[in-house]
């Protein structure tokens, strides 16, 4: 039925995050504040965990069926609070294709602020508006090209604002507390990876494209979201294959200083103290001019890119 067996994992954190989601429901009323906030906090980590798994589905779907693989994603969009298939536009299509240009949707170039905690914290506000505008140009592109792609990309998004609809009318301190924030956690999370992931980094470079963090602990709990070069080298290899496939085909070609070891550390030094805004090489980033984005839903071809189509 699967893949790999290491998806096993996968399934297994699905299931948890429901069960983080639904059992505040029941213990509503006898709660204090503090165990409101704790499960808050549990349910935001959870949903971001669900959102590197979609992030990896979307790439390699987990089943051997395709109808499975569709019944999944929709599980999925429950869990991130979006259609799983509107992941793929702005992700497969548009960063992992066009990185860091101006056919990049989320480009680290648009976040501009002369502080630069301030272009991780807001780097999801400063790209929603831009990938929203690709999802729906892309998915008017899919209605005409690929209509069984639509549908599936219709029909989660119809149940999950449906339900979303409903938790909040049953109960709507709730829905926002347990559902509406933490699925804006993972999406914020989620988009925001880009940032410290390429600034900085050469996308016309085979290797030091993109900034890896190898600690053990992160990698457990994300799926291997680390390994972020290795991954755009061989986007539809597995999230379990990676590490094998960085230390084989990565780590001996690339720049020491994009083979990191801590994203806190890194996080630290970049965003509180220094702080300073830097290239992989250490040299402050000069940035070029701002640009508008430059079309790319125009030139996916469809026939081309049917892997990361799981919805199809």
């Amino acid at each position: 039925m699967l893949r790999y067996k290491a998806d096993i994992r996968t399934l297994i954190n699905v299931a948890l995050y429901f069960a983080v989601a639904i059992t505040p429901w029941f213990l509503w009323d006898s709660m204090s504040k503090w165990q409101v906030v704790a499960w808050v906090a549990i349910n935001c980590l959870m949903s971001f965990v669900c959102a590197t798994i979609i992030h990896n589905t979307i790439h390699a779907p987990i089943f051997k069926s395709r109808t499975l693989n569709k019944i999944f994603q929709v599980v999925l969009s429950f869990t991130y609070g979006h259609s799983t298939s509107a992941y793929v536009p702005g992700h497969n299509f548009s960063h992992h294709k066009y990185t860091q240009t101006p056919k990049d949707a989320i480009r680290t170039s648009k976040a501009r602020f002369r502080i630069n905690f301030l272009n991780q914290l807001l780097f999801f506000f400063i790209m929603s508006g831009d990938i929203l505008k690709g999802e729906i140009r892309f998915a008017s592109k899919m209605r005409k090209e690929r209509p069984a792609w639509f549908r599936q990309y219709l029909l989660e998004l119809f149940l999950v604002i449906g339900t979303k609809v409903a938790l909040i009318i049953i109960n709507w301190k709730c829905a926002i507390l347990f559902v509406l924030i933490p699925h804006q956690y993972a999406a914020w999370g989620i988009v925001s990876t880009n940032y410290f992931q390429h600034d900085g980094c050469d996308e016309e470079h085979p290797y030091n494209h993109s900034r890896n963090f190898t600690g053990w602990s992160l990698n457990w709990f994300l799926f291997n979201n680390g390994y972020h070069g290795a991954h755009h080298m061989k986007p539809n290899l597995h999230w379990s294959l990676l590490p094998d496939y960085y230390e084989k085909n990565l780590r001996p070609y690339i720049h020491p200083a994009l083979d990191r070891k801590s994203l806190v550390a890194y996080l630290v030094t970049t965003h509180i103290y220094p702080a300073k805004r830097i290239d992989y090489l250490g040299q402050p980033i000069v940035l070029k001019p701002s640009v508008p984005d430059e079309d790319w839903v125009n030139n996916v071809e469809i026939k081309e890119h049917a892997t990361d189509l799981a919805g199809a």
